[in-house]
Parts: C-alpha cells; sequence; structure tokens
C-alpha cells in the first residue's frame, strides 16, 4: 500500500475535504471552508444601509426604570395603606381625622341653618306680613272712606240745614283718620314694591287715582254745604265712587294677592330649606356617632380597656347636640307653619272680610244717598254679602232665612259647612284656644246687621226715607251703626287672635334659631376638643 507524503487522515480534514464545493477534477482550486459563527448559530444578515450606531448615553445621567401604568394606582393605594393604616397609631389618627372632619361639619351645618332661620323670621316679620297687612289695610280704609264720604252727604242735610249732628261729627272723623290711613300705606307699599316693576306700577296708579278721588270727594262735600247743592254733589260722588269701584279697590286688592304670593314663596322656600337641613342634620349625625362608636370599639380592642372617658364623653355631646339641633329645625318648621297656615291666613281672610263689611255698609249709605241707583247698590249689597257668608241662589228676601237655617246647621255639627265666603274659610281654620266661640259671635253679630238692612229697606218701601237715615246713621243702642260696631268689635276679636299666635309662633321661632342652635354648635365644637384629648394619652405611647 503507497503512503503519499503531506496526506493526514485526521477526521478534519476528511471533514474538509468532503465538504469542499470544487469539481472533481479541478486543478488548482483552493478549496473552500464554511465559516460558522462561534457557538453554532446562525449567521445575521446584515442591515439595509449599514449597522446602526447606537446614542451613547450621557455620563451621570442613570436611567430611571418605567413601571407599567397599571402598576401605578397599586403603588399609589400601597403608600396610602402604609401610611394612614399600616400601622396602629396611623389607624388611630385616621379615625381621629374622620371624626373630627364629621364634627366640624356637622357644627358649621347647624350654624348656618341658625343664621337662615334668623334671617327668615326676620324677612317674615319684617316684611312679607307687614307688605301684606300694609295691602289689606289699604283696601279696608278706601271702602271706609268712601262709606264716611256717603255718611257725610246723608246726614249732613241741605246746606247745613236738619243734619244729624252726632252721625255727621262721627263721620267727619272716621273720614280723616281713613284719608291718612291710606296716605301712610301707600307710602309703605311704595317702599316695598321697589325691584318689583308690577307692583311699582300699581302703587303709582293707586296714588295718582286717589289724588283724583279726593279731588272729587272734595268737590262733592262742597256742593252739598250749599243750599240746594245736593244734586251736583251727587254727580261728583258717584264719579268718585264709580272710580273707586273699578280703579282703586281693583288695584289694592291686586297688591292685597301679590304680597301674599310672595309671602307663600317665601314661607314654602323656607320650609323646604328647613326639612333639607334637618335632613342633613341627621345624616351627618348618625355618621359622627357611627364614627366615634368604631373609635370607642376600636379603642377597647387594642388596647384592652372597657371605655375611653374622652371619646364617651364626646359621644354624649354629640348626641345632645343632633337632638337639640334635630329639635330645634323641626320646631322652627312647625313654628312657620303655625304663623303662615294657622294664623296669618286667618289673619288675610279676616281683613278681607273686614274691607267687605266697610263697602256693603257704604252700599247702605248709598242705597239711601241716591234714590236712581237704588237697585244697582242694593244688588252689590248682596254680592258683598254673598262674598262675606255666601248661599247658592239667595236673594235679599231669602237671604235672612238661609243663614239662619244654614248657621243653626253648624251650630248643630261643626263638620257641617253649608256656606262659603270669608267666614267660612275662617271657620274651616280654626286652631287656637277660643278662636271659635270668637267666630260664632262674629257670624251672630253679622246676621244681626243683615236683619237692621232689611229693616232700612223696609222703611224705605213705605217711604219713610228719614226714619231709615236716622235708624242706619244712629249710634244709640240697638240702630244699625251700633250694630255695625258691634261686629266689627267681635271680627277683631278673632283677627286679634290670630294676630297674637303669629307674633308668638316668630318669638319662638327666633328663639329656637337663636337660643338653642348655638348650643349645639358648642356641644359639636366640645366634643372636638374632648375627641382630642381622649387620643392623645394613646398615641403619645408610640412616640
Amino acid at each position: 500500500m503507497a503512503v503519499t507524503t503531506g496526506t493526514t487522515h485526521s477526521p478534519a480534514a476528511r471533514a474538509a475535504t468532503t465538504h469542499s464545493p470544487a469539481r472533481a477534477g479541478t486543478v488548482g482550486a483552493p478549496p473552500r471552508v464554511a465559516s460558522a459563527p462561534s457557538g453554532g448559530g446562525r449567521r445575521p444578515r446584515p442591515r439595509r444601509g449599514g449597522p446602526r450606531s447606537r446614542r451613547p448615553r450621557r455620563a451621570g445621567r442613570p436611567r430611571s426604570p418605567r413601571l407599567p401604568l397599571r402598576l401605578v394606582p397599586r403603588r399609589a393605594v400601597t403608600a396610602l395603606h402604609r401610611r394612614f393604616w399600616a400601622t396602629l397609631p396611623a389607624r388611630l389618627r385616621l379615625l381621629r381625622t374622620v371624626t373630627l372632619l364629621l364634627t366640624v361639619a356637622l357644627a358649621l351645618l347647624l350654624g348656618l341653618a341658625g343664621l337662615a332661620a334668623t334671617g327668615t323670621w326676620d324677612t317674615v316679620a319684617g316684611r312679607d306680613a307687614p307688605r301684606t297687612t300694609s295691602a289689606a289695610d289699604l283696601n279696608l280704609a278706601l271702602n271706609d272712606m268712601d262709606a264716611q264720604a256717603a255718611n257725610l252727604l246723608l246726614a249732613g242735610g241741605d246746606g247745613g240745614k236738619g243734619r244729624l249732628a252726632t252721625p255727621y261729627e262721627k263721620a267727619v272723623g272716621f273720614y280723616g283718620d281713613a284719608r291718612r290711613a291710606i296716605g301712610h300705606d301707600l307710602r309703605t307699599l311704595a317702599v316695598a314694591a321697589q325691584g318689583d316693576a308690577a307692583d311699582e306700577h300699581t302703587v303709582e296708579s293707586l296714588t295718582d287715582d286717589f289724588a283724583a278721588y279726593q279731588e272729587l270727594i272734595g268737590r262733592a262735600l262742597e256742593n252739598d254745604d250749599r243750599a240746594g247743592g245736593r244734586p251736583a254733589a251727587l254727580v261728583d260722588y258717584r264719579e268718585a265712587t264709580d272710580l273707586l269701584q273699578a280703579q282703586l279697590l281693583p288695584s289694592a286688592r291686586k297688591l292685597v294677592d301679590s304680597n301674599d304670593s310672595a309671602f307663600d314663596r317665601q314661607y314654602d322656600q323656607a320650609r323646604s330649606v328647613l326639612s333639607a337641613q334637618l335632613a342633613a342634620v341627621l345624616v351627618l349625625g348618625a355618621l359622627l356617632l357611627a364614627a366615634l362608636g368604631v373609635l370607642q370599639w376600636y379603642l377597647a380592642r387594642r388596647f384592652h380597656r372597657i371605655l375611653n372617658p374622652g371619646v364617651l364623653a364626646a359621644t354624649v355631646c354629640a348626641l345632645l347636640a343632633v337632638l337639640l339641633g334635630g329639635q330645634a329645625l323641626a320646631a322652627s318648621a312647625d313654628r312657620l307653619y303655625g304663623a303662615r297656615r294657622d294664623a296669618f291666613d286667618s289673619v288675610v281672610a279676616l281683613s278681607r272680610a273686614r274691607a267687605i263689611a266697610y263697602d256693603a255698609n257704604a252700599d247702605e249709605s248709598r242705597y239711601l244717598l241716591d234714590p236712581e241707583r237704588r237697585e244697582q247698590y242694593a244688588q252689590a249689597f248682596l254680592a258683598k254679602s254673598q262674598q262675606l257668608y255666601g248661599m247658592k241662589g239667595a236673594s235679599l228676601d231669602s237671604y235672612d232665612f238661609g243663614l239662619a237655617t244654614t248657621w243653626k246647621e253648624y251650630r248643630a255639627d261643626h263638620h257641617t259647612l253649608d256656606f262659603g265666603g270669608e267666614f267660612a274659610r275662617e271657620l274651616a281654620n280654626l286652631t287656637f284656644p277660643g278662636e271659635r266661640a270668637a267666630a260664632e259671635r262674629t257670624v251672630d253679630a253679622y246676621a244681626v246687621y243683615q236683619r237692621d238692612d232689611r229693616r232700612i229697606r223696609a222703611l224705605v218701601a213705605q217711604g219713610k226715607e228719614r226714619e231709615a237715615v236716622a235708624f242706619c246713621m244712629g249710634w244709640e243702642p240697638g240702630t244699625s251703626n251700633a250694630h255695625f260696631g258691634a261686629w266689627m268689635r267681635a271680627l277683631d276679636q278673632v283677627t286679634d287672635i290670630n294676630r297674637r299666635h303669629f307674633t308668638a309662633a316668630v318669638r319662638a321661632g327666633r328663639f329656637e334659631a337663636t337660643g338653642l342652635l348655638p348650643w349645639t354648635c358648642g356641644l359639636l365644637l366640645g366634643a372636638g376638643a374632648l375627641i382630642l384629648l381622649g387620643l392623645r394619652p394613646r398615641l403619645a405611647e408610640f412616640r
């Protein structure tokens, strides 16, 4: 076997010879050796455009690790837990903060509620009620002034001859009182109407119309003082009373309704606010007491003590504050209801009744004064009687019988109200001691006055006008004016009962707002101080 010089038989050489890509018989072609990357992996493909160089990192700026967004809230929760709940002192501080915040919030709420209630009572007693009563007084004074003007003409005689001295002197005094009352009420309502364009226009119209009315009445009285001046005086008086009925009285009633509606809106708003404040006090109070209970339980569990004296005293103060505050707010709402619905609604109804009564009494005088308009004034008297004590289908001839029948039924059963009008409205709203008896006396006096009216008309029908005038204008016992005065005194007694209770409700409401609620704020401040004092020794153990 021949051996070739320089030939190796190692495995690497055989592998290189075996994997050579050179064709057999090729002479002088060096063998190709396939190179592989170290480690046995595939050779990487070169990037297009050449290799991309990395930007060198600046020295001194370490790269901050970036956290996934879903880990950020978890980190925040963990940090909060570590700070406020992970340790016992942290938990105590958190409970202390919660109870103090609830205590301060409740104290602020009760303080603001007290200020709001005080403002409500000041508005009710100082603005809303006086405006409404001023408008009602204006309506009454206008009717009274026109009634006294008719009485002056009726009692004046012919140029002073045949004058009824006592009725004339009384009419002069009442006329002056009514005119001064109208001037005062107009000034009050002008101030109250500022900012309300509709009411301002109504007051301006009333002022202008009243000036024209006074001029007409003054001219009528001047003509009546002359002998034979009665016809001219009647012309002027007709024009004046027509102006009163067409312009002055509707405007005055409009002011009554406008101011009464404004009072209603203020009342509804105040009641809603009080209800919301009461609910908020109860909710915050329940949360505060629950937080104090949790704090007491936690202290007992962790420190093995039955009760913490400071926290216990704070709980008692908070409980008293919640009870007193809730009672004060609930009582204020009840006082407000009593002042508005129980008392002032009756005051308004009775004020309207009084104004209608004076207008009806003036219709009697007009009936005697102006024969050409007697039927008109008789129907006007009946219409006003129906406004006071209304019965369906009643006429002047049947009114007395219907009044006696329905009133007897009511006295037998107070739930039977077969009549309407202002008296029925008052009898349906009887609330206070003595009010029913006073209201019933008022209707009894009204029935007597109504019977006097039939007597006056009967005397006129018999041609006894002088006797009818004397009976209508007289102030002696048993005359029409005397009975009218008794009716008005009875009506005033009912009104005074409601006015006194309105004033008492306002006084009590103010006391609850300014007397009780400040004590609740003091109790809550004391509770906050006791919480701090009660927890201070426990927290000091961890310093």
